[in-house]
């Protein structure tokens, strides 16, 4: 008869409907395991705690929920973490991108109290 709705003709797979809801629930925590995997490390590199992380998103209820929060925290640690360099580094590493002259450079190192290099030991032109 057509038009009718039979269950047995939906869930007859040939044998196969378990099986193969046991191989969709282990590629599932595969795919679990290897976010989780890979935002441990992301963090780690952040310095931020990894372990937290990877524990967090191995539940599966939480896993999107705490994968959501990690990738805001994750952004706005990055801008925190600047602050984190001494005066002198950020001179440094501006000098070392060409952003600052080297009179600047040496200028500003004083002003800071760091002295002058040994390596740059000639005259600073005052403008």
């Amino acid at each position: 008869m057509m038009g009718t709705f039979d269950m047995g003709d939906m869930m007859d797979w040939g044998g196969w409907g378990w099986p193969f809801m046991g191989l969709m629930m282990i590629g599932i925590w595969i795919l679990f395991v290897v976010v989780a995997i890979v935002v441990y490390f992301d963090a780690e590199k952040r310095g931020m705690n990894g372990l937290l992380w990877l524990v967090l998103l191995l539940i599966p209820m939480f896993a999107i929920v705490v994968l959501i929060v990690y990738l805001v925290v994750r952004e706005s640690g990055a801008r925190i973490r600047s602050g984190d360099k001494s005066a002198g580094a950020l001179l440094d590493e501006r000098y070392a991108r060409g952003e600052i002259s080297r009179d600047e450079y040496l200028r500003m190192r004083e002003d800071l109290g760091g002295g002058r290099p040994p390596e740059m030991q000639g005259p600073v032109n005052k403008a």
